[in-house]
């Protein structure tokens, strides 16, 4: 069709580090996690394709989803490959016990930082809002940041996450004034990068599920990202994947 635009190639998940129990990867934004009603390629079967060929398995590949990224987030996830280790690994999520960090690029200019102890509730439309204790089905969800730097009305956080909420780091922040850049459901003024949002995990610690040592593994944000902070960027993530593991 005369005028068309040519598709653009879908950016694909960077594997950091793979044993016989565990498959970690640094999902793109935009990138489902698991398949949805929409059809678009997700990462847990990209995964299992890209296992089948690399490992010339001639029947199914199994591939055990233990936690979730927003499909506009991107970052350091962890794919279970034998049913024992989605067990053990799914009761760490549930028990809080691995470390969760992001960055997060954010509307305003912070310059303090603090811990977000609220409840949430998500509504039909999926849109999560901070409510009440009293407030049937509400969940508490709590976590800490730490402004980093601002520069032109952006500012640049660092994320710990302390549960595992849908949409947590993206209604608390914008509870409190400080919308992730491009977030419009949680009232962001400007697009980020035409679709996705600046908010990345860049961290993931968790105990090996058969081995029990505390591994992690750390990732830069997406492109996206270049000529926002690259210098306190590139600190955090040095500094992180250098420290002792909790």
């Amino acid at each position: 069709m005369p005028g068309k635009k040519p598709d653009q190639p879908r950016p694909q998940p960077e594997v950091i580090f793979s044993d016989n129990h565990l498959l970690v990867v640094n999902k793109p934004a935009g990138l489902l996690t698991q398949a949805d009603s929409t059809g678009d390629p997700d990462l847990l079967n990209m995964m299992k394709t890209r296992v089948k060929q690399e490992c010339d398995k001639p029947g199914n590949v199994y591939l055990g989803l233990v936690h979730r990224l927003d499909r506009p987030v991107s970052g350091v996830m962890v794919l279970a490959r034998t049913s024992k280790a989605a067990a053990r690994l799914s009761a760490q999520f549930r028990a809080g016990t691995p470390l969760k960090k992001y960055l997060a690029l954010v509307e305003g200019c912070a310059s303090e930082s603090g811990t977000c102890r609220d409840f949430l509730l998500k509504d039909k439309q999926r849109i999560v809002h901070v409510v009440t204790a009293r407030d049937p089905g509400a969940r508490a969800a709590e976590l800490d940041w730490r402004a980093i730097a601002s520069h032109v009305g952006v500012s640049l956080l660092d994320v710990t996450l302390k549960t595992g909420r849908a949409h947590q780091i993206r209604a608390q922040l914008a509870e409190r004034g400080m919308p992730i850049k491009g977030d419009m459901r949680y009232g962001a003024r400007s697009l980020f990068d035409g679709r996705n949002l600046a908010l990345h995990c860049y961290c993931l610690e968790i105990e090996h599920p058969v081995k029990g040592m505390r591994m992690r593994w750390t990732a830069p944000p997406p492109l996206s990202w270049q000529n926002f902070f690259e210098h306190e960027i590139q600190q955090i993530i040095d500094r992180k994947a250098s420290s002792s593991l909790q």
